[in-house]
């Protein structure tokens, strides 16, 4: 298995929920995929859209997800909302009407002035139909992944390894820990998508990869394929 495979399915692994235990310590679990809702923008796109390609690969039969997708800030769960004549709005709640969803993740962008507004208000529409869902918030690189060391630096950390977790944390706390706060009781955790871009972008410039890719230029042969931080498909 390739470097990109493994890191794919790393995290597709973490969002799909599988359990850790060993097979003798759990012997009647039998996790067979789950229904999702995943909304958001460019940077979220790859995981979510290829996560039902990892998960047949891997047998897990029922899984199904409704994948809804726009470019930058009218990614964001407030802008979904917003826009509620849109139709991509309206095949998100259409999903979450349907019931039986276990799993609804949106990227983290939001309004300055009330961040997780949006979220809230998607999360209060897909309880009235699905009570036992859990909510996943993806967090992305940091932008410009060619200047992501001096990026670090200028904050104080010695490079974008050193700095990542600071960024994560900052999301965690403002996005996912709100969250929680609003729906105690409801399981809200982070997918820290970025990552796989930091680690993949690593083994590319210490030339780990078993593939022939380079950092930026066309989508099938790159991690990022603009200078912004737009993930290819071989960044998921």
């Amino acid at each position: 298995m390739t470097p990109l495979l493994r890191i794919t399915g790393m995290i597709c692994c973490f969002i799909l929920g599988l359990s850790a235990c060993k097979k003798d310590d759990c012997p009647t679990v039998t996790p067979n995929g789950k229904r999702m809702v995943l909304i958001g923008n460019s940077f979220f796109r790859p995981y979510a859209e290829n996560l039902d390609v990892v998960a047949a690969d891997a047998g897990y039969t029922e899984h199904n997800s409704t994948i809804v997708n726009r470019g930058g800030e009218n990614g964001w769960p407030s802008s979904f909302w917003n826009d509620s004549t849109a139709q991509e709005s309206l095949t998100i709640k259409a999903a979450l009407d349907a019931g039986s969803v276990e799993l609804f993740a949106m990227t983290s962008g939001g309004d300055a002035t009330d961040p997780i507004a949006g979220h809230k208000a998607w999360i209060n529409y897909a309880l009235e139909n699905n009570p036992d869902i859990e909510i996943g918030i993806a967090l992305p690189p940091v932008d410009f992944p060619a200047s992501w060391d001096s990026t670090a630096q200028s904050y104080g950390y010695t490079n974008i390894h050193d700095f990542y977790p600071a960024v994560v944390n900052h999301w965690h706390t403002s996005i996912v820990d709100s969250l929680r706060v609003e729906f105690p009781g409801l399981n809200v955790f982070s997918i820290p998508t970025g990552w796989a871009a930091i680690d993949l972008a690593q083994m590319q410039q210490e030339d780990l990869l078993d593939d022939d890719i380079d950092l930026f230029g066309p989508k099938p042969t790159s991690i990022f394929t603009d200078d912004q931080r737009t993930p290819g498909p071989n960044c998921h």
